[in-house]
């Protein structure tokens, strides 16, 4: 698995669907916020050409709710994302 580092966290690379993991377009759209930092999990996808985010908690994470459970990430696939898009995961370490 692949380690980055990002606004001082640490994630791994856990999924690369169709080459959708960009550093440079994730550093760009996170340095600025520290938004993401909580979040267990950082999912995008890639959407007419532009980045989307999306975090994501842990099942036990006790801020994990029904719209940002990691468990749900196919379905939120399924749902929101364009049809055989490019997307990623990062997990925080």
């Amino acid at each position: 698995m692949r380690k980055i580092e990002i606004n001082n966290n640490n994630y791994e690379l856990i999924r690369d669907y169709k080459n959708g993991f960009e550093l440079e377009a994730i550093i760009d759209k996170v340095s600025e916020t520290d938004y993401f930092d909580n979040y267990d999990y950082i999912f995008g996808d890639w959407s007419y050409g532009k980045l989307r985010l999306k975090g994501l908690y842990d099942k036990n994470n006790p801020n994990c709710n029904n719209n940002n459970c990691f468990n749900k990430i196919d379905d939120y696939i399924k749902k929101y994302c364009a049809y055989e898009c490019r997307y990623f995961i990062i997990k925080k370490k």
